[in-house]
């Protein structure tokens, strides 16, 4: 497939590791090279999910150190520096050149240097006479984690706040446009593709589609550019389409309870960069990898529940089966008589018994850990009704509303604090109009139960800004709309989490079905009006609707600005697999968020905006 980010990057930072010389069949330098390996913390994200430790030192890495740590001399040993272009670390890399800590500096930058930057590094090392140590400069274009072969973060942290944030002026949104384009450039140079861009009108879509396109426009002018595809009006068809969205278009999601084993096990037991760590069966904490080498997780993660209990019984029973066929096999039978048929069956037996054993226990170590992982998830899911949170909320959106007495019944009933708040939130989304009184009496449940109401508040402004939109006649709208945005930032774009962004029917969400009209390509009212960029057509022509550019497309990077979630990333690969042909869909965010840590964000907007009432301080983030 053309857009297998995974193993693109992982080529990338082999390629790196290898002192970026051309690789070899078993995918290693023709000449190893012992080196030690330098990076910087959002680079040992990049890293983390990708490369083991077995995997370095297969590619000659000896040591590996974080490059704000002090360090000692290794002399007549080249340094692989993996470091994003930042002040602080080009001050570092100097500093070691200049001590003559290594044999020779290989630098490797997560992203494009800038020439300040770059001018101070040539500065900093002639000033020092150690310019000779300094072997070679790459801007590796890799600044972005990929967690699965169809999951990207760009690490970005509370991109949500800073873009909604009332205070923000226009320089900082600008500056959160720029890197949040950047790291998708970098996405795109990875994959070697130029896509046609669609977005909604408005809003940060539409900020980070526009300069994008002048990003990959002005690349595109360089004779060596990473792009490596055909050039010209290629067809849409081999040409992938990246939607743009902001959280504001189905604010809900990044709240709302999922009941499938991966948003599970990422809302309730905090899996960060495919790592986990949970109680021991007997006593400490277990920590666990999940990732696509385990073949359970690969093949159940986006399971319910109940499901996946059943499935570890059914592989421990068979494992059981296999463990047992192996004993009689090389058993022996009782009392049979001793000859040199037997012995020669015996031993093949054995042979073949032997053979199995790593996959046996390979099977075991996979159950026992998805055993443990199961066991705390249920302790959580019994002791918070998650389970009825999640169908709840669901039944909610599908049906645009809740009986109050339900309601309230949830709001006193199991949960922490953050589910109650996650759930009063999805309920003011979900309806059509506010009740007053039912919201006077939400506030007052909460307010009992000692919850932080910040978050609360601050969705309901934006809804009573968005029915002030609704009833308004056009001209007024206007005036509304240019008095909000300066009032409250872009949140006020939320309008977009009305009905028609609720649940259809069959449970599809509001981003799934957007995103399968847009590869569709067909004419449909819900896109129709988005916008097209095409990076390779004239300048003249962008913005506007090509007919060669409104698909259809098999391939598509659907990326969520303001944070984005495992709910998402499900129901879109369910959708890429339900197609036939099947189609590919890459998914990626500015941060992978839980439920938790999106409504943290949502309380501290609430909480610039003066709202609310700050009884309980925030929950601590899983």
């Amino acid at each position: 497939m053309a857009l297998n980010l995974r193993q693109k990057q992982t080529e990338c930072i082999i390629r790196m590791l290898n002192l970026n010389q051309p690789l070899n069949a078993t995918g290693t330098a023709n000449e190893e090279v012992y080196k030690i390996l330098i990076y910087d913390k959002f680079c040992q994200n990049i890293l983390s999910p990708l490369i083991h430790v077995k995997d370095l030192r297969k590619h000659g890495v000896t040591l590996y150190f974080l490059i704000d740590k002090d360090r000692k001399p290794v002399h007549d040993v080249p340094a692989v520096y993996f470091v994003q272009p930042s002040q602080v670390n080009v001050q570092r890399i100097v500093a070691d050149a200049s001590r003559s800590l290594y044999d020779s500096l290989h630098l490797n930058f997560s992203s494009s240097i800038p020439r300040p930057l770059l001018e101070d590094l040539a500065s900093g090392t002639l000033n020092s006479e150690s310019v000779d140590k300094i072997s070679k400069v790459h801007d590796q274009y890799l600044e972005f984690v990929t967690l699965e072969h169809n999951l990207f973060s760009l690490a970005q942290k509370s991109c949500y706040v800073q873009l909604n944030d009332p205070s923000a002026g226009d320089r900082e949104i600008e500056e959160i446009v720029e890197k949040v384009a950047s790291g998708l450039f970098c996405v795109l140079a990875t994959l070697a593709v130029v896509p046609v861009i669609r977005c909604p009108s408005g809003g940060p879509a539409e900020m980070v589609a526009s300069v994008l396109d002048q990003k990959l426009r002005d690349h595109l002018l360089s004779k060596n550019n990473l792009f490596t595809e055909g050039g010209g009006f290629a067809s849409s068809f081999q040409r992938p389409v990246l939607c743009i969205f902001d959280r504001n278009f189905e604010l809900s999601v990044g709240m709302q309870h999922d009941f499938r084993y991966l948003p599970l096990v990422h809302d309730v037991l905090g899996l960060r960069l495919n790592r986990l760590s949970v109680p021991g069966e007997k006593g400490g904490m277990r920590s666990y990898e999940l990732d696509n080498s385990d073949p359970f997780w690969v093949a159940n993660g986006f399971l319910e529940f109940p499901e996946v209990a059943v499935e570890i019984e059914t592989q421990l029973n068979k494992y059981k089966k296999d463990v047992d066929e192996v004993n009689r096999r090389t058993g022996g039978t009782d009392g049979a008589e001793f000859d040199g048929t037997d012995l020669m069956g015996n031993t093949k037996h054995l042979m073949n018994a032997v053979n199995s054993l790593p996959e046996l226990t390979e099977r075991k170590q996979v159950i026992d850990k998805h055993t443990n992982i199961a066991t705390v998830l249920l302790g959580e899911i019994k002791e918070r009704s998650l389970d009825s949170y999640a169908k709840k909320e669901n039944d909610m959106m599908v049906r645009g509303g809740i009986d109050r007495n339900e309601l309230l019944g949830v709001l006193r009933g199991k949960g922490t604090k953050m589910d109650k708040l996650r759930f009063a939130i999805i309920y003011l989304i979900c309806s059509e109009s506010i009740n007053p009184s039912e919201v006077e009496a939400i506030e007052t449940s909460l307010r009992e139960s000692e919850v932080d109401t910040c978050a609360f508040q601050y969705v309901k402004k934006m809804k009573s800004l968005n029915v002030s939109l609704a009833s308004a006649n056009s001209a007024s709208r206007s005036n509304i709309v240019d008095w909000a945005e300066k009032l409250y930032g872009q949140s006020i774009s939320a309008v977009t989490a009305g009905v028609k962004n609720l649940l259809s029917s069959d449970r599809q969400l509001a981003l799934t079905r957007t995103v399968e009209a847009l590869m569709e390509g067909r004419p449909n009212p819900d896109v129709d009006s988005y916008l097209v960029f095409d990076p390779r057509a004239p300048k003249s022509s962008s913005g506007t609707s090509s007919s060669h550019l409104k698909g259809p497309f098999k391939e598509a990077i659907v990326f969520m600005i303001g944070g984005g979630n495992y709910m998402e990333y499900g129901s879109l690969q369910e959708f890429a697999q339900r197609q036939q042909p099947v189609k590919h869909v890459v998914y990626g965010t500015t941060e992978i968020l839980t439920g938790i840590e999106f409504v943290e964000q949502l309380t501290v907007l609430g909480q610039k905006m003066g709202l609310g009432s700050a009884v309980a301080s925030p929950a601590p983030t899983l």
